[in-house]
């Protein structure tokens, strides 16, 4: 059974900076298969970061792009979300996901299992 747990998350001022952790324990196929999403209040979850199926490469949601990076080391089964220029839009609960096959990276339904999410708070 796939865990997975994130860490990093907390208030920052904006302009700021968080990096977001996320532990995989348990079978995954790749940690290419992972990525980050966030859910606002009141709105639905949204897909901002991950991995291409068909290259490996980085995707992101145009609103991060440029301030936000996903990174992952293969060997821990970890993956990252550093954060920079943070807005007060970005505020919300950022959670890690994993699924089996490359699907469409930041497509919600892609995902199989999911973190308890970690909170981030923009303020200023």
């Amino acid at each position: 059974q796939v865990q997975l747990v994130e860490s990093g998350g907390g208030s920052v001022q904006v302009g700021g900076s968080l990096r977001l952790t996320c532990v995989a324990s348990g079978y995954i196929t790749s940690t290419r298969n992972m990525g980050w999403f966030r859910q606002a209040p009141g709105k639905e979850r949204e897909g901002v970061a991950g991995f291409s199926a068909r290259t490996g490469a980085t995707v992101y949601a145009d609103s991060v792009k440029g301030r936000f990076t996903i990174s992952q080391d293969a060997f821990k089964s970890t993956v990252y979300l550093q954060m920079n220029s943070l807005k007060y839009e970005d505020t919300g609960v950022y959670y890690c996901a994993a699924k089996e096959t490359p699907r469409t990276p930041l497509l919600v339904s892609s995902y199989n299992h999911w973190g308890q999410g970690t909170l981030v708070t923009v303020s200023s």
